[in-house]
């Protein structure tokens, strides 16, 4: 049976002693699904039973970011051999945002010489998420590998989703994951001030910007500038190699771990010579206190956020109104340069040509002060 998660499209097989295997998405669904009918030909697509429904809904609500404790399901370990099995007991044991690295797993086995083996045993799990190798790295805190489909971006991006509820200085930012304004008003108030635009919203529907947590100003702005002119999916592999040349690679990098990392390996985890000064420039920022931390972020004005980080290299103001809106739920954002934007304006207001960036903000100074709410709108009208 395939299921939709936050991170895609996931499979899982049974049998009526347990799960017999937990696979995460594959690029497409169709290689998820072959992949699942190679290990398991014989498996016939089917309703699960009610213990498997609830494993499947306790994955769902772990990979949207909801701390949740998946070592009850049961397991069909029947094809699994013994030493795998005792490391699996093992890994199961380590709480959501939470690691252990192969060598004390090893050392819990009782026999610290063994992390070779634990690593080779947790690279054949079948049961990825609910035996969480994820949560095992190398020594010294690297990252290390992970078998399953998109390697270490994907390891990187679950022990992001989980530490994203159990690391303590998220509670030092009271706006972090949450809107700063309430979309319903926001809602009623472009529908008044703008008919054309409110049927617009009438057509795409209910509002569901997602906000990305992130650990801080720093690391946010450091993977906007791995980002920019690249797509997504190139993007994340070059952000993750650079992530996990540091210790406590899940939680970004710091700018000193930047600043001492010699210039080959950030050019060999695949930066450019100018994203490589672009991250460099914005760690001695940050060491010096440019870079606010979040809650001071908090307490900036759009304009004074604007001000501050386009003084980086590499960061102009379009990647700072990224930042305020899908980072930091700003209310009153409009990035008239995104062609996004205006290519959704041209749609919504029914425009035969491209509106200029100032026609753009022209017609959304009636928008505030939830111009956020308008633009996530007009990103939509292009879909």
């Amino acid at each position: 049976m395939l299921f939709d998660t936050a991170v895609g499209r996931c499979g899982v097989v049974w049998s009526p002693r347990g799960l017999r295997t937990m696979q995460l998405p594959e690029g497409r669904e169709a290689e998820t699904r072959a992949r699942l009918v190679r290990r398991f030909p014989d498996a016939v697509e089917s309703e699960p039973p009610a213990k498997i429904k609830r494993a499947i809904g306790e994955i769902v609500a772990l990979l949207r970011g909801e701390p949740r404790d998946l070592s009850d399901i049961a397991l069909d370990m029947e094809d699994v051999p013994p030493f795998h099995q005792r490391v699996y007991e093992v890994a199961r044991t380590i709480p959501p945002g939470s690691t252990l690295t192969y060598g004390e797993i090893a050392e819990r086995l009782g026999d610290r010489g063994a992390a070779r083996a634990v690593g080779q045993a947790l690279g054949r799990n079948p049961f990825a998420i609910v035996v969480p190798c994820h949560r095992v790295l190398a020594a010294g805190g690297k990252v290390g590998g992970f078998s399953a489909s998109g390697g270490i971006t994907t390891k990187l991006r679950l022990l992001t989703i989980e530490g994203a509820h159990t690391d303590p200085q998220r509670n030092l930012f009271d706006g972090d994951g949450k809107y700063g304004f309430d979309p319903p008003t926001a809602i009623a108030h472009l529908r008044k001030v703008d008919p054309t635009l409110g049927r617009t919203i009438d057509r795409i529907g209910a509002f569901n910007l997602e906000l990305r947590n992130t650990p801080s100003i720093f690391v946010a702005l450091a993977e906007a500038i791995v980002y920019q002119q690249l797509n997504g999916k190139a993007a994340a592999t070059i952000f993750a190699r650079v992530r996990a040349l540091f210790r406590n690679a899940h939680q970004g990098p710091t700018p000193e771990q930047i600043l001492r990392a010699p210039h080959e390996k950030l050019r060999g985890a695949g930066l450019s010579q100018n994203k490589m000064l672009s991250l460099q420039d914005l760690a001695k920022r940050a060491v010096i206190g440019e870079i606010p931390t979040l809650a001071a972020a908090n307490r900036m004005t759009d304009v004074e956020l604007i001000e501050r980080l386009t003084q980086v290299r590499g960061i102009g103001r379009w990647t700072v109104e990224m930042l305020l809106i899908s980072r930091l739920g700003r209310p009153d954002v409009l990035p008239v340069d995104d062609f996004g934007i205006r290519k959704g304006f041209s749609i919504a207001f029914d425009k035969p040509d491209m509106p200029s960036p100032k026609d753009v903000l022209a017609r959304g100074a009636k928008w505030a002060p939830y111009r956020t709410v308008a633009s996530w709108y007009l990103w939509r009208a292009t879909e």
